[in-house]
């Protein structure tokens, strides 16, 4: 059966794809998102609750927060969940006037909660690195991008719409359609979990991360320590195993460690193909330095690296098969597969897998691809930071 993907249009046009009975729109980058953000935002009468690792009090900030106060003034359920350390940029201010306004706060794993906690720094390590959004009934946001303006786009009216821009290269998806209550409950055990209320433990097949069958589907996944959730490194390791002819990965972050390593060098073993697209700069210099020491593992198994260029590739992509997606929070090292919170979705999904595909070849094109020569060409003193920041990757 054949499938057509959808054209993939300026950023201030996303494309949406229909897939097993729901209208999923995707962005690559801020500006569009937040502007749908606050249209949906602006029309909510029953809940709007936000869940993000980091939210500034910049323009995109400001903005959200006005939309927030706005609806919780007029009686809508309105929450805000954020991360204590992504948050640490915004002022205790802009937390208190949401507070005053009506908005239930609150900052997970906060300094304070450590000082008076025995597990001190369990409770610091460990980060709430989730991106949701949830109004109403019907539409739920979730994938790569925190509330901060990483585009320098300026605007002389909030009510303007926020130019395109050529900032920070990611993916988030508006999901609508009847799974989005799926969102709400991962939200609410969020939520509940922060607070110190009890919430259920998952099923076994949920812990598992087992994938269904099927011509399409879409699965959710909550990822993190426990019993409460499933493991990141058990979804990713599940789709490298079933692997049977190519992974494509699109990743801020791609440090694979231990079992997930090991389980994607298996699938190129059994003759896969890998193609990963990262940051040619990241804003974590340790982890590129990490990452370019796997480079000449990979390269040995003809892997394709490619390092995106000029804009900071922030995006947790992976492509199976060019048949599953999955897109969230979590990205491939070690702090997302085991110790912080995150969301994943899987989606089973030809004509979705096609248009991420497309966005994925975007940034291929904008990327300069790695060969041997050029690591053989580093400097001594590079490959020996490189070699020390591997000899940290658990704890990067």
């Amino acid at each position: 059966m054949e499938h057509s993907a959808p054209t993939l249009n300026r950023s201030d046009n996303p494309p949406q794809v229909q897939v097993a009975g729901h209208t999923l729109t995707l962005y690559v980058e801020f500006p569009p998102l937040l502007e749908a953000m606050l249209r949906d935002i602006q029309q909510a009468r029953q809940r709007v609750w936000l869940e993000t690792y980091i939210i500034h009090d910049d323009r995109a900030g400001q903005a959200i927060a006005d939309a927030l106060i706005e609806r919780a003034r007029l009686g809508v359920d309105v929450r805000l969940h954020y991360d204590t350390i992504g948050s640490l940029d915004a002022p205790s201010s802009y937390f208190r006037r949401l507070e005053e306004a009506g908005v239930q706060v609150h900052a997970f794993h906060s300094l304070w909660e450590a000082l008076w906690n025995s597990s001190m720094l369990r409770i610091l390590n460990r980060r709430n690195h989730r991106k949701l959004l949830v109004i109403d009934d019907q539409v739920a946001y979730f994938g790569g991008m925190n509330i901060i303006d990483v585009s320098n786009v300026h605007v002389t009216d909030r009510a303007e719409p926020l130019r395109f821009s050529r900032g920070w290269r990611d993916v988030h998806v508006r999901l609508e359609g009847p799974q989005q209550g799926e969102l709400a409950e991962s939200f609410e055990r969020s939520w509940r979990r922060a607070r110190g209320q009890p919430t259920p433990p998952r099923s076994r097949g949920y812990r598992q991360a087992r994938l269904v069958g099927g011509a399409e589907s879409i699965q959710f996944f909550d990822c993190g320590p426990g019993l409460r959730h499933t493991r990141a490194w058990r979804v990713f390791i599940q789709l490298f195993n079933a692997a049977q002819r190519s992974l494509l990965f699109s990743m801020a972050y791609f440090l694979p460690v231990g079992g997930v390593l090991r389980a994607l060098l298996r699938a190129q073993r059994r003759g896969v193909f890998l193609r990963v697209v990262v940051p040619g700069s990241s804003d974590v210099p340790l982890v590129q330095c990490a990452t370019q020491h796997l480079y000449l593992r990979l390269l040995r198994r003809r892997v394709h690296i490619y390092e995106r260029q000029v804009n900071m590739l922030h995006s947790k992509v992976l492509i199976m098969d060019e048949a599953w997606t999955v897109i969230g929070s979590s990205n491939l090292d070690a702090r997302s597969l085991f110790i912080n919170l995150e969301f994943l979705a899987v989606i089973h999904s030809i004509p979705l897998a096609q248009a991420v595909r497309q966005i994925v070849a975007e940034e291929m094109n904008h990327s300069r691809r790695i060969t041997l020569r050029d690591c053989l060409q580093r400097s001594w003193w590079q490959r020996l930071v490189d070699r020390l920041a591997w000899a940290f990757r658990w704890w990067l």
